[in-house]
């Protein structure tokens, strides 16, 4: 239980063996379906870091959207989303990373957020953290200073919040899943 007084794990459903068998995937669905729940939810990221001078809100696409976008506008701070490569237009930069299934690239425009700006960067769930450092990386190497990698959700057995800890990233999480 947390400060405003919501389980979220009562309300994340696992589904097991997708996208491949092995895989307890943690849906984040279930959370945004109720209104009371997705409101919830959304206070507890705004109650956090409603005091912490930012300039942006950097969500990874997709899911770290569906959070970042309401908090930004609560935070009255800008919105900037970390996209799939090839999915936004103008100048941008891309990095590559290892899912726990795979291979990917994200990318950011880099005509928006300048050296020195203070983001909070927010995703669903932390797995292995490759989504998360890749992202946290284009953000450094554009100058700007992650004042946290947030999520609603760790799989700490899988070692990315670690992972980003050791990389010098400050981690929140709202609750943890053990195993995979």
């Amino acid at each position: 239980m947390n400060e405003i007084g919501l389980d979220l794990r009562k309300h994340i459903r696992t589904i097991p063996d997708w996208p491949k068998k092995g895989v307890m995937f943690r849906d984040i669905s279930s959370l945004l379906e109720d209104k009371l729940v997705f409101r919830k939810l959304i206070d507890l990221f705004v109650h956090r870091y409603f005091t912490t001078p930012i300039d942006a809100v950097v969500g990874i696409d997709a899911r770290g959207f569906i959070i970042g976008a309401p908090l930004a506008y609560e935070l009255n701070a800008g919105f900037v989303p970390v996209r799939k490569k090839g999915k936004l237009p103008g100048e941008t930069i891309s990095e590559a990373y290892a899912l726990e299934y795979g291979e990917a690239e994200v990318e950011i425009q880099t005509d928006w957020l300048r050296q020195g700006y203070r983001v909070i960067l927010i995703d669903d769930l932390i797995a292995t953290g490759g989504t998360m450092l890749a992202a946290a990386n284009l953000l450094k190497r554009l100058g700007v200073q992650v004042v946290e990698a947030a999520a609603i959700i760790d799989l700490p057995d899988l070692g990315g919040s670690g992972k980003l800890r050791e990389s010098g990233l400050t981690v929140h999480a709202f609750c943890q899943f053990e195993g995979e």
